[in-house]
């Protein structure tokens, strides 16, 4: 891309980094960071503000610090915030030495809220969340002042030392904000900045009796590293004005704060506190299930960082909500998979073929080729001999016209070796076929006869001796609608799970070079889809396949027509 197309392409936040940047705000310097909560596993959201913050960094000079907003120990776990580290890696960012926490500045805090008092701008209330919620007021009439507000500086001081001190139970007392409780802003009216909380902390363990509000450490976390560009989504535009308040009565560095639509994706949700339910509830089987869009089940599902990243550009930013079909980020990742990914035989409903004029005691090797989009992945050597396993969908005893895969008297091609034709077939006693009888042309190796004859269907096989059973998790979309949070009143979410969102198939087979593929790398099973190698077959003797994403890509069809 030539720079002055680039340039009009700068989406509206880059737009405006740049400006300032070249009107030499913050000295040109650019600084953003990654502030994820470790009370849960990020998502496809995150990912997106993952490449922004870091691609922005990137793009004008800057730095990009990772830091964990770590204020509320009820919530939050080690487990939790080692994911994060691994997932931001996975995508391929580096923070460098920039690992930061906002409990590395509970002190600074700490002395903030003391300044805050001293200077009247803050009180501690004895008000509980449920009595503060009433005197809040609404959207059209204004808040009442708690019975608290007038305190003494002393008196507050005083009270605020001895919540830290740990004399008061949870839920108590708070520290508030003094602004405006006929704000029309819900959040100027007189916010909590700490509560109590007796819990201990993941980093500081028992040392903080009371933690501060996440609108209140946020700001303040980004002042004291020398953020200039605090990147939130649209949710956090209501709370620029407290953003702006603390920074300004506190007389510290104040980035600036830009807001952007946080992605939406169809067929799932997105919500922590609602993933968290199909969590606990057993609707799925963890944060790192297939079928979540966390980042962790993504890539057990097998996909790859370069598929999210390009998902995640042609998304962009937008200043208004809106909801990306997931067929778009199926078609991200076909694209990179069909790039990159090896190739691989294998049958899901496996159907003996006897080839009778192939040497009894014979095997040999076929050439196969690895990825015939990369011509630098080679070929590999795959086991034939006269009994193998075909799928059973491509064996019909009376085939409809324009079938042309095996049937009685037809020929096929199989994958890389020869030409069979279906000479008889075999039923059990309950009527079933379960061997196709075929004799084979030695001299169609490779698909080339001496007469240069072609048959119109391909089929995939695996060798009887060498193909190693498989089971394999056919995943489909958690949820059977497309807004599965757009209920009926009284209804739950929960009902819109699909049933089907997981079939498990346990007598599939695959050829013996699956066993050279590492855990949670993609590749094609030809004919069927993209699949990666579940860690749970390192703990089971069994391998055990995921299916990443089907062949057919209907999202590029429709978006063409």
């Amino acid at each position: 891309m030539n720079q002055e197309n680039k340039e009009k392409s700068l989406d509206f936040i880059r737009a405006r980094v740049k400006e300032e940047q070249e009107a030499g705000k913050n000295e040109g310097k650019v600084h953003t960071r990654f502030p994820p909560e470790p009370n849960g596993y990020l998502h496809l959201g995150h990912a997106k503000s993952i490449c922004l913050n870091f691609g922005i960094a990137s793009e004008f000079g800057g730095l990009c610090n990772l830091r964990l907003d770590d204020t509320n120990p009820v919530a939050e776990k080690i487990e939790y915030a080692e994911a994060i580290k691994e997932d931001v890696k996975w995508l391929g960012f580096n923070w460098d030495d920039r690992l930061c926490h906002a409990s590395d500045y509970f002190d600074q805090l700490f002395d903030w809220a003391i300044q805050l008092i001293k200077s009247g701008k803050a009180y501690v209330c004895d008000l509980d969340f449920g009595e503060m919620k009433k005197l809040r007021g609404t959207l059209v009439t204004p808040g009442q002042p708690s019975p608290f507000r007038d305190r003494s500086v002393e008196e507050n001081i005083n009270l605020f030392l001895k919540m830290q001190n740990g004399e008061f139970p949870d839920g108590t007392k708070t520290l508030r904000a003094k602004i405006d409780m006929t704000s029309p802003n819900m959040n100027m009216r007189d916010p909590v900045i700490y509560r109590i909380i007796h819990k201990e902390h993941p980093k500081t363990a028992d040392k903080w009796k009371i933690y501060p509000s996440y609108d209140y450490a946020h700001g303040q976390s980004d002042s004291i590293e020398g953020i200039t560009h605090s990147l939130c989504t649209l949710e956090f535009e209501q709370h620029r004005p407290l953003y702006d308040w603390f920074c300004e009565n506190l007389k510290i560095h104040h980035p600036q704060q830009i807001e952007f639509a946080r992605l939406n994706l169809t067929y799932v949700v997105m919500s922590k506190r609602k993933m968290l339910r199909l969590v606990e509830e057993g609707y799925v089987e963890g944060w790192n299930d297939p079928r979540m869009p966390t980042i962790q089940g993504m890539r057990r599902r097998g996909f790859t960082p370069q598929a999210i990243l390009e998902f995640c550009d042609r998304v962009g930013l937008a200043k208004r909500e809106n909801t990306i079909e997931v067929e778009l980020l199926e078609h991200c990742l076909r694209q990179d998979l069909n790039k990159r990914a090896q190739r691989r035989l294998g049958v899901m409903n496996p159907l003996k073929l006897t080839i009778e004029n192939y040497p009894e005691n014979k095997r040999e090797e076929i050439d196969a080729v690895n990825n015939p989009e990369d011509e630098s992945a080679g070929t590999r050597k795959v086991p034939f001999s006269g009994k193998l396993f075909i799928d059973s969908s491509d064996f019909m005893e009376a085939p409809p016209k324009k079938y042309f895969r095996l049937a009685p008297g037809k020929e096929v091609r199989l994958k890389y070796a020869y030409y069979v034709r279906c000479k008889d077939f075999i039923k059990n006693d309950k009527g079933n076929i379960i061997e196709v009888i075929c004799t084979y042309d030695p001299e169609s190796k490779g698909g080339n006869t001496e007469d240069g004859r072609k048959v119109k269907g391909t089929i995939q096989w695996v060798e009887s001796e060498t193909a190693i059973p498989t089971k394999v998790r056919l995943y489909d979309r958690l949820f059977s609608l497309p807004y599965p949070e757009d209920t009926e009143e009284g209804k739950d979410f929960i009902e819109n799970i699909n049933p089907n969102s997981l079939q498990v198939l346990d007598t599939c087979l695959t050829e013996s070079n699956l066993n050279k593929i590492e855990t949670e790398i993609p590749f094609q099973l030809e004919r069927i889809g993209y699949f990666c190698k579940d860690r749970d077959s390192l703990l089971q003797d069994k391998l055990i396949l995921n299916r990443t994403v089907a062949l057919r890509d209907s999202w590029v069809k429709v978006n063409k027509s």
